[in-house]
């Protein structure tokens, strides 16, 4: 029996210097990683306030004088 031909290792150039790439493994590109954020769920951009009046405020639903 013959060993199979050797696959040729792959390479692609990154900031940090020549990266060896693993046999079937694609690399990441930019398109993959737009995707990831825009599957992500929205957050807010600033802190948001807690909303403590009316039907949400939980410290007045807690109330138990009433029954």
């Amino acid at each position: 029996m013959s060993a199979p031909d050797p696959v040729p290792l792959q390479s692609e150039p990154t900031p940090q210097g020549e990266q060896m790439l693993v046999p079937g493994v694609r690399p990441v590109t930019t398109r993959d990683r737009l995707e990831l954020l825009t599957a992500a769920p929205m957050r807010p951009r600033a802190a948001q306030k807690p909303l403590d009046i009316g039907l949400f405020d939980e410290a007045k639903r807690n109330q138990l004088d009433l029954f």
